[in-house]
Protein backbone atom coordinates (compact mmCIF):
# COMPACT_ATOMS: atom_id res chain seq x y z
CA UNK A 1 0.00 0.00 0.00
CA UNK A 2 0.92 3.54 -0.24
CA UNK A 3 1.59 5.54 2.67
CA UNK A 4 -1.52 8.05 2.05
CA UNK A 5 -3.32 10.69 4.81
CA UNK A 6 -6.19 11.30 2.90
CA UNK A 7 -7.08 7.08 2.74
CA UNK A 8 -6.68 7.12 6.82
CA UNK A 9 -8.90 9.59 6.88
CA UNK A 10 -11.40 7.67 4.36
CA UNK A 11 -11.32 4.56 6.76
CA UNK A 12 -12.05 6.74 9.94
CA UNK A 13 -15.28 7.99 7.87
CA UNK A 14 -16.25 4.96 7.20
CA UNK A 15 -15.18 2.45 10.19
CA UNK A 16 -14.95 5.12 12.89
CA UNK A 17 -14.77 4.51 17.25
CA UNK A 18 -16.05 6.09 20.10
CA UNK A 19 -13.32 8.05 20.40
CA UNK A 20 -15.79 11.18 21.11
CA UNK A 21 -16.24 9.35 24.34
CA UNK A 22 -12.88 9.75 26.31
CA UNK A 23 -10.36 12.72 26.71
CA UNK A 24 -7.40 12.15 24.27
CA UNK A 25 -4.39 13.89 25.54
CA UNK A 26 -2.95 17.00 23.24
CA UNK A 27 -0.18 16.20 21.02
CA UNK A 28 3.01 17.44 22.26
CA UNK A 29 4.84 18.14 19.12
CA UNK A 30 4.32 17.96 15.51
CA UNK A 31 1.29 19.69 13.24
CA UNK A 32 -2.28 17.83 14.86
CA UNK A 33 -3.74 19.12 18.09
CA UNK A 34 -4.67 15.68 19.59
CA UNK A 35 -1.80 13.10 20.09
CA UNK A 36 -1.71 9.68 18.39
CA UNK A 37 -2.42 7.77 21.21
CA UNK A 38 -1.57 4.07 20.93
CA UNK A 39 -0.15 3.32 24.37
CA UNK A 40 -3.70 1.76 25.79
CA UNK A 41 -1.81 -0.82 26.24
CA UNK A 42 -0.09 0.54 29.13
CA UNK A 43 -2.90 3.06 30.14
CA UNK A 44 -6.26 3.82 28.43
CA UNK A 45 -7.47 7.36 28.22
CA UNK A 46 -10.65 8.44 30.39
CA UNK A 47 -13.77 8.09 29.70
CA UNK A 48 -15.73 11.69 29.52
CA UNK A 49 -18.12 10.25 31.94
CA UNK A 50 -15.77 9.37 34.94
CA UNK A 51 -15.38 12.48 36.26
CA UNK A 52 -19.31 12.85 36.97
CA UNK A 53 -19.24 9.05 38.46
CA UNK A 54 -16.07 10.20 40.77
CA UNK A 55 -17.65 13.57 41.78
CA UNK A 56 -20.45 11.72 42.76
CA UNK A 57 -19.16 9.50 45.13
CA UNK A 58 -17.53 12.23 46.84
CA UNK A 59 -20.40 13.85 46.90
CA UNK A 60 -21.98 11.07 48.43
CA UNK A 61 -18.89 11.02 50.80
CA UNK A 62 -19.24 14.75 51.91
CA UNK A 63 -23.18 14.16 52.42
CA UNK A 64 -23.21 10.87 53.93
CA UNK A 65 -19.75 10.00 55.52
CA UNK A 66 -19.84 6.56 56.44
CA UNK A 67 -23.72 5.71 55.85
CA UNK A 68 -22.41 5.98 52.39
CA UNK A 69 -21.47 2.17 52.62
CA UNK A 70 -25.16 1.14 52.16
CA UNK A 71 -27.04 4.82 50.54
CA UNK A 72 -24.98 5.96 48.66
CA UNK A 73 -25.82 6.64 45.13
CA UNK A 74 -23.68 3.61 44.30
CA UNK A 75 -23.66 1.64 47.56
CA UNK A 76 -19.89 1.02 48.40
CA UNK A 77 -20.64 -1.78 50.22
CA UNK A 78 -22.02 -3.73 47.38
CA UNK A 79 -19.89 -2.02 44.92
CA UNK A 80 -17.30 -4.86 43.84
CA UNK A 81 -20.10 -7.48 43.56
CA UNK A 82 -22.31 -5.05 40.90
CA UNK A 83 -18.85 -4.60 39.02
CA UNK A 84 -18.39 -8.38 38.77
CA UNK A 85 -21.27 -8.87 36.71
CA UNK A 86 -20.07 -6.87 33.40
CA UNK A 87 -16.18 -7.78 33.95
CA UNK A 88 -17.71 -11.81 34.01
CA UNK A 89 -19.06 -11.03 30.77
CA UNK A 90 -15.70 -9.51 29.20
CA UNK A 91 -14.37 -12.55 29.96
CA UNK A 92 -16.81 -15.25 29.50
CA UNK A 93 -16.86 -16.24 33.09
CA UNK A 94 -20.16 -16.03 35.39
CA UNK A 95 -20.24 -13.67 38.25
CA UNK A 96 -19.72 -15.62 41.04
CA UNK A 97 -16.26 -16.89 39.28
CA UNK A 98 -15.24 -13.28 39.24
CA UNK A 99 -14.05 -10.84 41.69
CA UNK A 100 -12.76 -7.66 41.56
CA UNK A 101 -10.07 -6.81 44.02
CA UNK A 102 -6.10 -5.37 44.81
CA UNK A 103 -4.08 -5.05 41.71
CA UNK A 104 -2.71 -7.56 39.58
CA UNK A 105 0.53 -9.46 41.21
CA UNK A 106 -1.40 -9.12 44.59
CA UNK A 107 -4.37 -11.41 42.68
CA UNK A 108 -1.55 -13.68 41.36
CA UNK A 109 -0.46 -14.86 44.37
CA UNK A 110 -3.60 -14.90 46.20
CA UNK A 111 -4.47 -17.47 43.80
CA UNK A 112 -0.83 -19.37 43.41
CA UNK A 113 -1.42 -19.48 47.15
CA UNK A 114 -4.39 -21.58 46.28
CA UNK A 115 -3.35 -23.21 42.64
CA UNK A 116 0.23 -24.12 43.01
CA UNK A 117 0.27 -27.16 45.05
CA UNK A 118 3.88 -29.15 44.40
CA UNK A 119 4.17 -32.64 45.16
CA UNK A 120 7.07 -35.46 44.39
CA UNK A 121 8.28 -35.10 41.17
CA UNK A 122 5.20 -32.65 40.12
CA UNK A 123 7.00 -29.15 41.10
CA UNK A 124 7.97 -27.32 37.91
CA UNK A 125 6.07 -23.62 37.02
CA UNK A 126 5.97 -22.79 33.56
CA UNK A 127 5.84 -19.39 32.16
CA UNK A 128 6.72 -17.85 28.94
CA UNK A 129 10.66 -16.93 28.42
CA UNK A 130 9.11 -13.45 27.58
CA UNK A 131 6.71 -13.22 30.64
CA UNK A 132 6.10 -9.88 31.99
CA UNK A 133 9.45 -9.10 35.11
CA UNK A 134 6.65 -9.14 38.00
CA UNK A 135 5.24 -12.28 36.57
CA UNK A 136 8.53 -13.87 36.88
CA UNK A 137 9.12 -12.46 40.32
CA UNK A 138 6.35 -13.76 41.35
CA UNK A 139 6.56 -17.67 40.25
CA UNK A 140 10.22 -17.46 41.31
CA UNK A 141 8.96 -16.37 44.60
CA UNK A 142 6.05 -18.98 44.99
CA UNK A 143 8.79 -21.66 44.38
CA UNK A 144 11.11 -20.27 47.22
CA UNK A 145 7.68 -19.75 49.72
CA UNK A 146 7.78 -24.15 49.59
CA UNK A 147 11.40 -24.06 49.83
CA UNK A 148 12.63 -25.21 46.24
CA UNK A 149 14.80 -23.73 44.02
CA UNK A 150 13.35 -21.04 41.47
CA UNK A 151 16.46 -21.71 38.86
CA UNK A 152 15.23 -25.18 38.44
CA UNK A 153 11.81 -25.19 39.76
CA UNK A 154 10.78 -22.08 37.05
CA UNK A 155 10.81 -23.23 33.24
CA UNK A 156 11.05 -20.38 30.54
CA UNK A 157 9.51 -21.62 27.32
CA UNK A 158 11.76 -19.72 24.45
CA UNK A 159 10.37 -19.60 20.71
CA UNK A 160 12.14 -21.21 18.23
CA UNK A 161 15.37 -19.62 16.90
CA UNK A 162 15.09 -16.82 14.55
CA UNK A 163 11.49 -16.15 15.70
CA UNK A 164 10.33 -13.87 18.23
CA UNK A 165 6.67 -15.33 19.16
CA UNK A 166 6.73 -18.71 21.26
CA UNK A 167 3.85 -21.19 19.28
CA UNK A 168 1.41 -22.90 20.73
CA UNK A 169 2.02 -25.96 19.12
CA UNK A 170 5.20 -25.63 21.38
CA UNK A 171 4.22 -25.07 23.98
CA UNK A 172 1.42 -28.26 23.70
CA UNK A 173 4.55 -29.89 22.71
CA UNK A 174 6.24 -29.32 25.92
CA UNK A 175 3.28 -30.75 27.76
CA UNK A 176 3.20 -33.60 25.94
CA UNK A 177 6.47 -34.49 26.82
CA UNK A 178 7.48 -33.53 30.39
CA UNK A 179 4.01 -32.32 32.01
CA UNK A 180 4.02 -34.90 33.85
CA UNK A 181 6.81 -32.92 36.21
CA UNK A 182 4.43 -29.33 35.49
CA UNK A 183 2.50 -28.42 38.97
CA UNK A 184 1.50 -24.72 37.26
CA UNK A 185 1.39 -23.49 34.10
CA UNK A 186 1.03 -19.31 34.19
CA UNK A 187 0.92 -17.84 30.33
CA UNK A 188 -0.06 -14.13 29.19
CA UNK A 189 -3.13 -14.53 27.24
CA UNK A 190 -1.58 -11.89 24.77
CA UNK A 191 2.23 -11.52 25.19
CA UNK A 192 2.89 -8.09 27.06
CA UNK A 193 6.19 -7.50 24.47
CA UNK A 194 5.22 -9.11 21.39
CA UNK A 195 1.38 -8.55 21.36
CA UNK A 196 1.17 -12.27 20.44
CA UNK A 197 -2.10 -13.88 21.35
CA UNK A 198 -2.06 -17.38 22.75
CA UNK A 199 -4.13 -19.53 21.63
CA UNK A 200 -5.97 -20.15 25.91
CA UNK A 201 -8.30 -22.73 24.71
CA UNK A 202 -5.45 -25.49 23.19
CA UNK A 203 -3.33 -24.55 25.97
CA UNK A 204 -5.49 -24.98 29.05
CA UNK A 205 -6.80 -28.18 27.20
CA UNK A 206 -3.31 -29.74 27.16
CA UNK A 207 -2.13 -27.90 30.25
CA UNK A 208 -5.10 -29.99 31.77
CA UNK A 209 -4.53 -33.65 30.09
CA UNK A 210 -0.35 -33.21 31.64
CA UNK A 211 -2.00 -32.71 35.18
CA UNK A 212 -1.07 -29.38 35.22
CA UNK A 213 -3.25 -26.47 36.67
CA UNK A 214 -3.57 -23.75 34.44
CA UNK A 215 -3.39 -19.86 35.38
CA UNK A 216 -3.51 -17.16 32.98
CA UNK A 217 -2.37 -13.59 33.25
CA UNK A 218 -4.55 -11.47 31.39
CA UNK A 219 -3.70 -8.06 31.91
CA UNK A 220 -3.28 -7.13 27.73
CA UNK A 221 -6.02 -9.99 27.09
CA UNK A 222 -9.19 -8.12 29.13
CA UNK A 223 -10.64 -6.15 27.11
CA UNK A 224 -8.29 -6.68 23.91
CA UNK A 225 -10.01 -10.03 22.49
CA UNK A 226 -12.78 -12.14 23.20
CA UNK A 227 -12.64 -14.66 26.27
CA UNK A 228 -14.38 -17.79 27.16
CA UNK A 229 -12.74 -18.44 30.33
CA UNK A 230 -15.62 -20.55 31.97
CA UNK A 231 -16.44 -22.48 28.65
CA UNK A 232 -12.39 -23.03 28.30
CA UNK A 233 -12.15 -25.05 31.71
CA UNK A 234 -9.56 -22.22 33.06
CA UNK A 235 -8.49 -22.84 36.47
CA UNK A 236 -7.83 -19.26 37.62
CA UNK A 237 -6.57 -15.94 36.09
CA UNK A 238 -6.25 -12.40 37.02
CA UNK A 239 -5.81 -9.26 35.02
CA UNK A 240 -5.58 -5.08 35.69
CA UNK A 241 -8.23 -2.49 34.79
CA UNK A 242 -6.46 0.14 33.87
CA UNK A 243 -4.86 -0.61 29.95
CA UNK A 244 -7.72 -1.63 27.57
CA UNK A 245 -10.19 -1.22 29.96
CA UNK A 246 -9.70 2.39 30.76
CA UNK A 247 -10.08 2.32 34.67
CA UNK A 248 -7.58 5.03 35.71
CA UNK A 249 -3.76 4.89 36.83
CA UNK A 250 -3.58 2.29 39.38
CA UNK A 251 -7.17 1.16 38.78
CA UNK A 252 -8.01 -2.41 41.07
CA UNK A 253 -7.50 -5.72 39.46
CA UNK A 254 -9.63 -8.55 38.99
CA UNK A 255 -9.69 -12.28 39.40
CA UNK A 256 -10.92 -15.48 38.21
CA UNK A 257 -11.83 -18.45 39.72
CA UNK A 258 -13.62 -21.80 38.07
CA UNK A 259 -16.65 -22.80 38.94
CA UNK A 260 -15.77 -26.12 40.31
CA UNK A 261 -13.03 -25.21 42.76
CA UNK A 262 -15.57 -22.50 44.92
CA UNK A 263 -16.57 -24.45 47.79
CA UNK A 264 -13.86 -26.78 47.21
CA UNK A 265 -12.52 -27.68 51.20
CA UNK A 266 -9.47 -28.59 49.53
CA UNK A 267 -8.69 -25.33 48.07
CA UNK A 268 -6.66 -23.11 50.74
CA UNK A 269 -6.52 -19.15 50.72
CA UNK A 270 -5.46 -16.36 52.28
CA UNK A 271 -8.53 -15.12 54.49
CA UNK A 272 -8.92 -11.42 55.39
CA UNK A 273 -12.65 -10.13 56.66
CA UNK A 274 -13.65 -9.16 53.36
CA UNK A 275 -13.86 -12.67 52.12
CA UNK A 276 -16.39 -13.56 54.76
CA UNK A 277 -20.07 -14.63 53.61
CA UNK A 278 -21.71 -10.89 52.99
CA UNK A 279 -24.50 -11.97 55.12
CA UNK A 280 -22.04 -12.54 57.83
CA UNK A 281 -19.08 -10.28 57.22
CA UNK A 282 -20.16 -7.70 60.22
CA UNK A 283 -20.59 -10.51 63.04
CA UNK A 284 -16.91 -9.89 63.63
CA UNK A 285 -16.78 -13.46 64.70
CA UNK A 286 -12.81 -14.85 64.72
CA UNK A 287 -13.38 -18.10 62.01
CA UNK A 288 -14.20 -16.87 58.96
CA UNK A 289 -17.05 -17.93 56.79
CA UNK A 290 -16.81 -17.96 53.38
CA UNK A 291 -18.93 -18.00 50.42
CA UNK A 292 -19.20 -20.09 47.62
CA UNK A 293 -17.69 -17.89 44.95
CA UNK A 294 -14.66 -16.11 44.13
CA UNK A 295 -15.47 -13.11 46.73
CA UNK A 296 -14.06 -16.01 49.21
CA UNK A 297 -10.75 -14.55 47.94
CA UNK A 298 -11.21 -10.81 48.94
CA UNK A 299 -8.65 -10.06 51.93
CA UNK A 300 -9.38 -6.27 52.25
CA UNK A 301 -11.94 -3.82 52.40
CA UNK A 302 -12.10 -2.54 48.70
CA UNK A 303 -11.35 0.70 47.47
CA UNK A 304 -13.95 2.60 46.40
CA UNK A 305 -12.63 5.64 44.82
CA UNK A 306 -10.58 3.65 42.94
CA UNK A 307 -13.19 1.29 41.79
CA UNK A 308 -15.99 4.50 40.72
CA UNK A 309 -13.92 5.09 37.76
CA UNK A 310 -15.25 0.98 36.68
CA UNK A 311 -18.87 1.59 36.22
CA UNK A 312 -18.53 3.99 33.32
CA UNK A 313 -15.58 2.07 31.91
CA UNK A 314 -16.84 -1.25 31.83
CA UNK A 315 -20.59 -0.20 30.32
CA UNK A 316 -18.47 0.85 27.12
CA UNK A 317 -17.84 -2.34 26.60
CA UNK A 318 -21.31 -3.56 27.39
CA UNK A 319 -22.43 -0.93 24.60
CA UNK A 320 -20.12 -2.08 21.97
CA UNK A 321 -19.64 -5.64 22.21
CA UNK A 322 -16.44 -7.17 22.37
CA UNK A 323 -16.95 -9.24 19.28
CA UNK A 324 -17.00 -5.73 17.15
CA UNK A 325 -14.67 -4.22 18.89
CA UNK A 326 -12.16 -7.17 18.11
CA UNK A 327 -13.36 -7.20 14.32
CA UNK A 328 -11.91 -3.40 14.33
CA UNK A 329 -9.17 -4.24 16.29
CA UNK A 330 -8.40 -6.89 13.50
CA UNK A 331 -9.15 -4.12 11.04
CA UNK A 332 -6.60 -1.17 12.79
CA UNK A 333 -3.89 -3.25 13.27
CA UNK A 334 -3.85 -5.21 9.50
CA UNK A 335 -3.82 -1.52 8.43
CA UNK A 336 -0.39 0.00 10.83
CA UNK A 337 1.37 -3.37 9.59
CA UNK A 338 0.72 -2.58 5.88
CA UNK A 339 1.64 1.53 6.64
CA UNK A 340 4.61 0.14 8.29
CA UNK A 341 5.32 -2.52 5.68
CA UNK A 342 5.29 0.62 3.38
CA UNK A 343 7.78 2.26 5.14
CA UNK A 344 10.15 -0.42 6.10
CA UNK A 345 11.70 -1.09 2.81
CA UNK A 346 15.77 0.23 3.64
CA UNK A 347 15.04 1.62 7.11
CA UNK A 348 15.97 -0.73 10.17
CA UNK A 349 12.05 -1.57 11.04
CA UNK A 350 10.90 -5.11 12.15
CA UNK A 351 7.27 -6.04 12.96
CA UNK A 352 7.72 -8.91 15.38
CA UNK A 353 4.21 -9.31 16.16
CA UNK A 354 2.84 -12.36 14.74
CA UNK A 355 0.97 -11.87 10.48
CA UNK A 356 -1.83 -14.01 10.91
CA UNK A 357 -5.04 -11.80 13.26
CA UNK A 358 -5.92 -14.70 15.28
CA UNK A 359 -2.70 -14.77 16.66
CA UNK A 360 -2.46 -10.93 17.86
CA UNK A 361 -3.85 -8.51 19.84
CA UNK A 362 -4.59 -4.90 19.99
CA UNK A 363 -0.48 -4.20 19.36
CA UNK A 364 2.00 -4.49 16.50
CA UNK A 365 5.71 -4.72 17.93
CA UNK A 366 8.34 -2.86 16.18
CA UNK A 367 12.48 -4.07 16.61
CA UNK A 368 14.24 -0.65 15.79
CA UNK A 369 17.87 -0.67 15.00
CA UNK A 370 20.55 1.68 15.46
CA UNK A 371 19.12 3.58 18.45
CA UNK A 372 17.61 3.39 22.05
CA UNK A 373 13.71 1.97 21.71
CA UNK A 374 13.13 4.75 24.69
CA UNK A 375 14.97 7.27 23.02
CA UNK A 376 13.17 7.37 19.70
CA UNK A 377 9.91 7.22 21.74
CA UNK A 378 10.77 10.56 23.04
CA UNK A 379 11.33 11.85 19.50
CA UNK A 380 8.11 10.40 18.06
CA UNK A 381 6.36 12.42 21.05
CA UNK A 382 8.02 15.45 20.82
CA UNK A 383 8.65 16.16 17.18
CA UNK A 384 5.81 14.13 15.46
CA UNK A 385 2.86 13.81 18.88
CA UNK A 386 2.54 10.09 18.83
CA UNK A 387 2.28 8.18 21.83
CA UNK A 388 4.03 4.72 21.91
CA UNK A 389 5.19 2.82 24.38
CA UNK A 390 9.48 1.35 24.50
CA UNK A 391 10.95 -1.59 25.97
CA UNK A 392 14.25 -1.41 26.22
CA UNK A 393 16.75 -2.30 24.22
CA UNK A 394 15.05 -1.92 20.55
CA UNK A 395 11.28 -2.95 20.51
CA UNK A 396 8.59 -0.16 20.58
CA UNK A 397 5.11 -1.35 21.19
CA UNK A 398 2.06 0.69 19.13
CA UNK A 399 -1.46 -0.45 20.12
CA UNK A 400 -4.62 1.18 18.38
CA UNK A 401 -7.01 0.17 20.88
CA UNK A 402 -10.47 -0.42 19.04
CA UNK A 403 -12.52 2.14 21.42
CA UNK A 404 -10.82 5.13 20.50
CA UNK A 405 -7.83 4.72 18.21
CA UNK A 406 -8.02 5.98 14.72
CA UNK A 407 -6.61 4.43 11.30
CA UNK A 408 -5.27 8.74 11.10
CA UNK A 409 -3.23 7.42 14.60
CA UNK A 410 -1.86 4.79 13.02
CA UNK A 411 -0.96 6.71 9.79
CA UNK A 412 1.43 9.66 11.59
CA UNK A 413 3.27 6.52 14.10
CA UNK A 414 4.23 5.07 10.71
CA UNK A 415 5.00 8.27 8.68
CA UNK A 416 6.75 9.49 12.29
CA UNK A 417 8.72 5.94 12.01
CA UNK A 418 9.34 6.66 8.22
CA UNK A 419 10.89 10.25 9.30
CA UNK A 420 13.26 9.25 12.40
CA UNK A 421 14.60 6.07 11.46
Amino acid sequence: MTLDETDALRRDADDPGRRHMFLVPPASGGRYEEAAYLVGNSLGLQPRAVRDELAAHLDDWATLGVEGHWEAHDPWLSLPQRLAVPSARLVGARPEETVVMNSLTVNLHLLMISFYRPSGTRTRIVIEDAAFPSDSYAVRSQAALHGLDPETTVVRLRPRAGEDALRTEDVVGYLRDSGDTVALLLLGGVNYLTGELVDIAAVTEAGHAAGAIVGWDLAHAAGNVELRLHDWGVDFAAWCNYKYLNSGPGAPGSAFVHARHLGDPAVRRLDGWWGNDESTRFEMAPVNRPPATADAWQVSTPQTLALAPMTSALQLFDEAGMPRLRARSVRLTSYLMDALDAVTPGRPLDVITPREPGRRGAQVSVRVGGQSAGELAKRLRFEHGVLVDSREPDVVRLAPVPLYSSYHDCWRAAAALAALC
